[in-house]
């Protein structure tokens, strides 16, 4: 490959090229001889000439045209499909079966990513990937900290997240201004908690985090009435002078099924 390849700031292209991290990732991956891996942005194809050998097929995404042809011209693999568009852009209905999918997210789009794969999470069967250290953290956050906030609540209801190791910035070319995490999504059979109404649900976490100064029974006043929300906090024994960071997805369940 070419790996003089000018990286594309536009793109928030940056390269992982450190061996060893390379060789990390694809042992934390488990490959299987039987199945098929989607990677979002193979870039210079340093995982992609693994995973397709260690693989039954891989369809690799990637939004460079650039760096799509030189991976059409370099791996010649009869398991390997290479496609030229942006992952959001990507039809999973396309797909037979499911897919692991393995990817270094671009820092700029990693949670609108997320949440796509995520919106289709019936065609996948775990998500290996590369985040900046600090949406990791939020990824994996539990209730109380400063990390926690919607995204945890939303990656957290479909997935099993976890950090596998740090990536140290120094591993990529160019050089990112952040270290990064490798993490590891399994998708659950089932959501983590039962709720009778999915967006209700993800609205009321949504506006909580919105306004997480705010003690709960402030913070969810724009979507209802106060005289109203207090007595439905209680029954849900939810104390109403609590702040949003406190509550954990089973509370936030319990209090969107009584609204």
């Amino acid at each position: 490959m070419n790996l003089e390849h000018r990286p594309k700031k536009s793109l928030g292209q940056h390269f992982l090229v450190d061996q060893n991290i390379l060789s990390r990732i694809i042992s934390s991956c488990r490959l299987q001889k039987d199945e098929s891996v989607l990677e979002i942005g193979p870039g210079l194809g340093q995982l992609t000439k693994v995973i397709v050998k260690e693989t039954k097929e891989v369809l690799a995404i990637e939004l460079d045209k650039n760096l799509c042809e030189d991976l059409e011209r370099n791996l010649k693999f009869p398991n390997l499909t290479i496609s030229c568009q942006d992952i959001l852009d990507f039809d999973f209905k396309n797909i037979r079966g499911k897919v692991k999918v393995i990817g270094n997210l671009p820092y700029y789009i990693s949670t609108p990513i997320i949440s796509h794969l995520l919106g289709h999470k019936a065609k996948i069967s775990s998500i290996y990937i590369s985040l900046q250290k600090e949406l990791s953290e939020r990824v994996v956050a539990r209730p109380g900290g400063k990390e926690y906030g919607a995204f945890s609540c939303f990656t957290q209801y479909h997935t099993l997240p976890k950090i596998l190791f740090k990536i140290n910035k120094g591993c990529f070319k160019p050089q990112p201004k952040v270290d990064s995490c490798f993490l590891e999504l399994r998708i659950r059979e089932r959501p983590a908690v039962e709720v009778k109404d999915e967006e209700l649900f993800f609205k009321v976490i949504r506006q909580a985090f919105n306004q997480r100064r705010k003690i709960i029974g402030n913070a969810l006043s724009g979507l209802f009435p106060k005289v109203d929300l207090i007595p439905i906090l209680e029954k849900a024994r939810i104390d109403p002078q609590i702040r949003p960071e406190r509550l954990s997805l089973e509370d936030f369940a319990r209090l969107a099924n009584l609204l």
